[in-house]
């Protein structure tokens, strides 16, 4: 018999009234032809409204419909009438001693997620968020101990992006020399929430980044992170094509049954295989083994030798992540000898295995850190490390 659907669209639409203005935000091009049809647009003209409409709103970030200069005036009342361009509000903002950025936004229902941007030389990340909370419950991760509440909608999740651009002040102006430099280049979906667990969001979300004529990021400047929801991972590969990165962190599946309890569904082997399979996993496009350092659990000569073993014939880099302690959690970080060492044994092997530097910890804003303002109740490590079976 065929596994349970493994999306949870029953828990993307906001409760709302469905009467009142339509967002434009989040709708694939397809589905922004069909409401303008529906709202009175001749059929002949649909398509082109889109692609007038489109390039407002994701290529110069505009709002509002009078500035829709080459749309009739009487046009662009009847759209204001009936549409809204809105994106999630932010509620504050936190910036490190490093430069990173952290967000708590507000999105429909009155619920928050957390986005983060960092700064590099040449470059810049967004972190971005799929769901209000998670449903993995991965013993190191801090978001982990937040229960779901719902999966994001499309124009939630592009709209963290549009929300970042706007503080970033990187929209360009119309008519304007076209500056190639972005401050903004790399998109990763490592927020809160598993984004195979919400797909058709997420994909309809970065079709939209990646569309040519609005926020223009090639598909190799956006990673997905999942934790290892098997069934969708080709589904990755052929309805977005991006980058794949994967939250490992274990090279057994006893341990890995605690960190990543996903493990229980779908084993080591079964990951593997998938990987193994996966469309773009070659050399030029590598899939990333995401791997936390945990202090006497997974940081062992022995894990490092077996992690080699077990990602034989998968074109892969190992991105080795020193843990970020957060309040009550029931890991400590290994040593930085540790991680050199093992780091030493998989690069001797042939494999890259940088090390990521930890960025925003100083506002709870690294990897493993994000978790809604409104779910900081702490929990006491006791109690984190029953949950985690580690007890």
């Amino acid at each position: 018999m065929a596994d349970a659907p493994i999306t949870q669209d029953v828990l993307t639409i906001p409760r709302k009234l469905p009467e009142g203005p339509v967002n434009l935000v989040g709708l694939t091009r397809d589905a922004m032809r069909e409401v303008l049809i529906a709202s009175g647009t001749p059929e002949k003209q649909a398509k082109m409204r889109v692609g007038q409409i489109w390039q407002w709103i994701y290529q110069w970030g505009v709002r509002d419909f009078a500035v829709m200069t080459n749309l009739s005036k009487a046009y662009r009342a009847e759209l204001a009438e009936k549409f809204v361009i809105e994106i999630p509000e932010v509620v504050s903002k936190q910036v490190s001693e490093d430069g990173t950025r952290k967000w708590l936004v507000r999105i429909a229902g009155g619920h928050e997620v957390e986005v983060v941007y960092i700064p590099e030389e040449g470059r810049g990340t967004l972190c971005i968020s799929s769901q209000v909370g998670c449903t993995l419950t991965c013993s190191f991760c801090h978001t982990g101990t937040q229960k779901l509440v719902r999966n994001l909608t499309a124009g939630e999740i592009v709209g963290q992006v549009m929300m970042a651009r706007d503080d970033l002040d990187e929209w360009p102006v119309p008519g304007a020399p076209k500056d190639e430099t972005r401050l903004l280049s790399n998109i990763v979906l490592m927020g809160m929430g598993e984004p195979l667990y919400n797909f058709e969001n997420v994909r309809d979300a970065m079709k939209i980044a990646m569309d040519e004529e609005g926020i223009q990021l090639s598909r190799r400047r956006i990673t997905l992170s999942t934790s290892g929801v098997v069934p969708e991972i080709e589904r990755t590969a052929n309805e977005i094509g991006c980058q794949l990165a994967v939250s490992f962190h274990a090279t057994t599946d006893e341990v890995r049954d605690k960190l990543v309890p996903i493990n229980k569904r779908w084993n080591i082997e079964a990951l593997l295989e998938a990987l193994k399979a996966y469309p773009r996993g070659r050399n030029s496009e590598r899939i990333t083994f995401e791997y936390v350092m945990l202090h006497g659990v997974n940081d062992s000569d022995e894990d490092a030798h077996r992690l080699i073993k077990l990602i034989e014939g998968i074109p892969a880099k190992i991105n080795l992540i020193p843990f970020n302690e957060w309040p009550g959690a029931p890991y400590t970080r290994s040593s930085n000898n540790r991680i050199r060492a093992f780091a030493n044994i998989i690069y001797n092997a042939g494999y890259a295995s940088p090390i990521r530097t930890p960025r925003g910890e100083d506002i709870m804003a690294a990897c493993g850190q994000l978790k809604s303002a409104t779910e900081r109740a702490r929990k006491s490590r006791k109690e984190i490390a029953a949950e985690a079976g580690l007890g």
